[in-house]
């Protein structure tokens, strides 16, 4: 059996930083320290942290006043910003600086007038984090059905933003109903989408042809993991979404001549690699790395991590 090892797969830039951020916080401050919400949308990289002992919470009110705080990657809307304040914690934001170019465009466009229309999927923590910063301009939309079903005039006044970490393909053809639907309709000036989950998406569509079956490593909460076991599929491959080496299940690979093997941009490396040598301990397979877009982007630590490197 042959795999083919994706590039790019795994850690994108904003979770490096996010992941960064939190222990160098840990390193700063020591526990408790308190995440909102899971600093990325993965098993192994969460448990990880907690074990170390930080706190992961799904509302502000469950920190105790006077504490670290860290926002995670995904953004968090000014309401959050807002309850922080008030008790009074010590908020560090490792927000993708992708995710805060849509925010701030969001801002823009309600600031002059727009109904803004976020593509997106409902409960990610993303999107309420976007729809946060102006929820009287911004309705969220999941697909076609619901372009149509919008009560906007066509000559209304539209805007059109997109979570970053969308299928492409999906993406498009949403932005082609809103366009039909309202031929003067605005957007960003770049795209939304993340590089990475684009680079990750074009890898597995450029090399999922020559594959009998696809295994992406991720979790089954992480919106770009999904996506790229939801491409493999529609493009007729037997595709799997595993958070590790242990959820393999050997029957999938009865026949099987080739194994296209990715991950999500939160799945640590040391999983995948735990995948592949799983594979060629059971399956004699060989491993072929195979690259189709080089990725040499980086971000920052936070501001309020970065003063106190200085003087540490």
């Amino acid at each position: 059996m042959k795999v083919i090892l994706a590039n790019p797969r795994g850690f994108c830039a904003g979770v490096n930083m996010a992941i960064e951020s939190l222990d160098r916080a840990l390193q700063l401050f020591g526990t408790p320290l308190y995440v909102y919400h899971e600093i990325v949308h993965n098993l192994h990289v969460v448990e990880r942290f907690r074990r170390r002992g930080v706190v992961f919470v799904n509302a502000i009110d469950d920190i105790p006043a006077n504490s670290v705080v860290l926002y995670s990657a995904h953004g968090v809307s000014p309401a959050i910003r807002n309850l922080a304040v008030e008790r009074n914690l010590n908020a560090i934001d490792a927000t993708c600086p992708l995710v805060t170019k849509v925010h701030l465009e969001a801002i823009r466009f309600a600031k002059e007038g727009y109904t803004i229309l976020l593509i997106g999927h409902e409960g990610h923590d993303e999107v309420a984090g976007t729809i946060g910063e102006a929820p009287g301009s911004i309705r969220l939309v999941q697909d076609e059905q619901e372009v149509v079903a919008l009560d906007l005039p066509a000559d209304a006044k539209v805007a059109f933003l997109t979570q970053t970490t969308l299928s492409v393909d999906d993406a498009e053809v949403i932005i082609r109903a809103l366009r039909k639907r309202f031929p003067k309709i605005v957007g960003p000036k770049k795209d939304d989408i993340c590089y990475a989950t684009q680079n990750r998406q074009e890898a597995v569509k450029e090399i999922v042809p020559e594959a009998d079956i696809v295994i992406v490593i991720g979790s089954q909460n992480s919106s770009n993991s999904l996506r790229l076991a939801e491409i493999a599929r529609t493009l007729g491959k037997q595709a799997h979404l595993i958070d590790g080496v242990s959820e393999i299940d050997n029957r999938w690979f009865v026949g099987v001549a080739c194994v296209l093997v990715t991950a999500g941009a939160s799945a640590p490396e040391d999983v995948v690699q735990e995948c592949v040598e799983y594979l060629t301990r059971h399956f004699s397979a060989t491993v072929e790395n195979r690259t189709i877009r080089d990725e040499d982007v980086s971000f920052h630590l936070p501001k309020e991590l970065r003063s106190l490197t200085l003087v540490s």
